[in-house]
């Protein structure tokens, strides 16, 4: 699936996971979904119809390594 394929439907029926740093009130915070196959999907949770962003598996994961490392 291609990041061009994420239709609505598809990101409505996600399961998405709020960011870990997320407090209680909300705020500025984002969520993620896997999307098979081969896709996470990125989104901002005060719009949850608004768009979503998408990357490959490994371009996530890219991405998570680089803020583990703080660079």
């Amino acid at each position: 699936m291609g990041s061009g394929n994420l239709t609505a439907e598809i990101l409505s029926k996600a399961t998405w996971k709020k960011g870990s740093h997320s407090g209680p009130e909300g705020g500025d915070c984002i969520e993620v979904a896997r999307i098979p196959p081969g896709t996470v999907a990125v989104r901002d949770s005060k719009n949850l119809l608004g768009p979503a962003l998408a990357f490959t598996y490994d371009e996530w994961t890219a991405f998570l390594g680089v803020l583990k490392e703080g660079t």
